[in-house]
């Protein structure tokens, strides 16, 4: 006879559930909630929130960066009509708008004291750097680079 015959073998018994098994997908999850779902949520809200306080005057960046000022606020349609240059108007969706550049110059909410006595003489010297010329964000260049 050409074929041998097969003889079955008996299995262990099944293994029981072990929780230590599990602990690595568990510290896998995790640590991509608190490094990326987590910071993204949060990025997410404060996009939301600018975009839902953008007002006339405001200087904005558009997903295709075009940066311009909006000239009205079309609640109804989701519309912001954005003046990119004189007498050059165009109409962007709401949700186009990626970053505010800045705000109108009378949104600071009032004028503020000088910081020192010299600060005023600086303000009147053209040859004096440009008081708060160290901002936080930088310049928009540095706020595109995430530098």
């Amino acid at each position: 006879m050409l074929i041998a015959t097969a003889h079955a073998q008996t299995g262990g018994a099944p293994a029981a559930f072990d929780f230590v098994s599990l602990m690595p997908l568990v510290l896998i999850f995790v640590v991509f909630y608190f490094l990326l779902i987590r910071p993204q949520q949060k990025k997410m809200k404060q996009h939301r929130e600018m975009i839902a306080s953008l007002k006339r005057g405001d200087r904005v960046l558009t997903s295709g960066g075009i940066i311009g000022t909006i000239v009205k606020v079309e609640e109804e349609e989701g519309v912001l009509l954005v003046e990119i240059a004189k007498d050059v108007r165009v109409r962007v969706a709401r949700g186009t708008v990626s970053d505010l550049v800045s705000k109108p110059a009378g949104a600071g909410g009032g004028a503020q004291a000088p910081a020192s006595a010299g600060a005023g003489k600086a303000a009147n010297d053209p040859s004096a750097p440009a008081a708060g010329g160290a901002t936080k964000g930088g310049g928009l260049m540095s706020r595109l680079l995430g530098r």
